[in-house]
C-alpha cells in the first residue's frame, strides 16, 4: 500500500462502523489494545466514540516506557551520575520520573545523559571516547530488543571495552498471560501488538484462545485497521471461532522476524522475574543480557542501588495499565499530572494511555461522528 490516506477513507469507515454495529447488536463487548500505539490511534482518531456504546476499549500495558518501575529509573539515575560515565538513552526516559526527579534533572545537576535514537547511536559515543564509559538504557519489548542486540555483536567484533547496555527489555507474552488471570477484569479479547508481532510472529498469542478461550486479531496502526480488527473480533464470536488472526499482513509474517529472534536468543536470556509498574513481579518477563555477552552488562559491571521504590500514592497509573479504569478517573489526571508535569509514566511517552487522551481523546462523541461524513 502506497498511501496512508487508504487507511483512513472516511467512506470505508462508514461501512466498518456500520458493520461493527450490526455485529454488535444485543451483546456487550470489552476488547483491550494491548500496544501503546493502538491507543494512540484510538484516541486521536476518536475511535472509540464511533464505535456502538455497546463495545468497550480497554487500555492495556502495551506501552515500554510505562511498564519501567520507579527502582530502575532510580537505579539509571544512579548509573548517569557515576563518575567518568556518559549515559545514552532514548527520548521519552528522559523525562520518566523517579523517586528523585528524572534524567533531565539529573543532567541539570551535572551528569552526562544524551539522548539517542538507537542503541549504535550509543556505541559511536563509545568509539568517539575512549576514556569514558558509555552505558545505553535499553528499554521496550521484542520490537527494540533486536536492535540492542545487533548493537552487542557490532561492539564485540569492533573490540569495543568501554560499553555497556543496562538491559530492561520486557516480553510481551507474561504480561497478557497476567491480565488474563486478573480477577478484576473479565475481556471479549484483544487486538494483538502490531510491531512485536513483526518480531515475534502469531505463535506466541495460541495460548489465549488456547488456554483462556479468547479471540486475538493482531492490528495494524491506522484507523482503518484498528475498525477492521474490531469487526474480526465480533465476527470470531458470532461465528462461534476462537483463533489468532492476523489483520496486519502487510508487515506480520506468521514466523516472524527469523533472524531477529536467532539473534536474540545469542544475545539475551530471561530473567527469573521482573517487576513491572502496576503488575508487580511476573515471572520470565523481561530479558537480561546472556552470560556469553557479560562484559557487557551494566549490572555486572556497576554495584547499583537495585532498591524497590513505591509509586506515589497519588499515582494510578499501575490501574490505568491494567485497564481497570480510564486515564481520565485518575484523580491528578490533567490537574496535578499533565505531559509538561507528569507523576506517572502514563503521561510521560506519546504511547502511554493518559498522554494520547490528555492530548487526542477530548473529543466529543458527536464531534467523532462528524468526521465519518466527512
Amino acid at each position: 500500500m502506497k498511501f496512508v490516506d487508504e487507511f483512513r477513507d472516511p467512506a470505508a469507515a462508514r461501512a466498518l462502523v456500520r458493520s461493527i454495529t450490526d455485529l454488535a447488536a444485543g451483546d456487550e463487548f470489552k476488547f483491550m489494545e494491548v500496544c501503546g500505539g493502538h491507543t494512540h490511534t484510538i484516541y486521536r482518531h476518536g475511535i472509540e466514540h464511533l464505535l456502538p456504546e455497546s463495545i468497550e476499549l480497554v487500555h492495556g500495558p502495551g506501552c515500554p516506557v510505562c511498564v519501567i518501575p520507579m527502582g530502575r529509573v532510580d537505579d539509571a539515575m544512579w548509573l548517569a551520575e557515576q563518575p567518568d560515565v556518559i549515559f545514552t538513552t532514548f527520548g521519552d526516559m528522559m523525562r520518566v520520573p523517579g523517586s528523585s526527579g528524572n534524567l533531565i534533572e539529573a543532567k541539570a545537576r551535572g551528569a552526562d545523559v544524551r539522548f539517542v535514537y538507537s542503541p549504535l547511536d550509543a556505541l559511536k559515543i563509545a568509539r568517539d571516547n575512549p576514556d569514558r564509559h558509555v552505558v545505553f538504557f535499553a528499554v521496550g519489548f521484542e520490537t527494540t530488543a533486536p536492535s540492542t542486540a545487533v548493537t552487542l555483536v557490532r561492539a564485540r567484533t569492533l573490540g569495543v571495552h568501554n560499553f555497556s547496555v543496562f538491559c530492561n527489555h520486557v516480553t510481551i507474552v507474561p504480561p497478557i498471560k497476567a491480565i488474563l488471570e486478573s480477577p478484576d477484569l473479565r475481556l471479549s479479547g484483544f487486538l494483538g501488538p502490531g510491531h512485536v508481532s513483526t518480531v515475534v510472529g502469531l505463535r506466541p498469542y495460541r495460548f489465549v484462545p488456547g488456554v483462556y478461550g479468547k479471540p486475538i486479531v493482531v492490528a495494524g496502526f491506522e484507523p482503518l485497521d484498528i475498525l477492521a480488527s474490531v469487526h474480526m473480533l465480533l465476527q470470531q464470536i458470532r461465528d462461534g471461532r476462537c483463533e489468532v488472526e492476523n489483520q496486519y499482513t502487510r508487515v506480520v509474517r506468521p514466523e516472524g522476524n527469523v533472524a531477529a529472534l536467532q539473534l536474540m536468543a545469542e544475545t539475551f536470556e530471561l530473567r527469573p522475574h521482573f517487576e513491572w509498574r502496576g503488575l508487580g513481579f511476573i515471572s520470565q518477563s523481561a530479558l537480561k543480557i546472556h552470560p556469553d555477552y557479560a562484559e557487557y552488562d551494566a549490572e555486572l559491571l556497576f554495584d547499583m542501588p537495585g532498591v524497590r521504590v513505591a509509586d506515589p500514592k497519588a499515582c494510578q497509573c499501575g490501574e490505568v495499565l491494567k485497564g481497570v479504569i480510564k486515564p481520565w478517573e485518575c484523580k491528578v489526571f490533567g490537574t496535578a499530572c499533565t505531559p509538561e508535569t507528569p507523576i506517572g509514566t502514563c503521561m510521560v511517552s506519546p504511547e502511554g494511555a493518559c498522554a494520547a487522551y490528555y492530548n487526542f481523546g477530548r473529543l466529543h462523541r458527536d464531534t467523532a461522528k462528524l468526521l465519518l461524513r466527512r
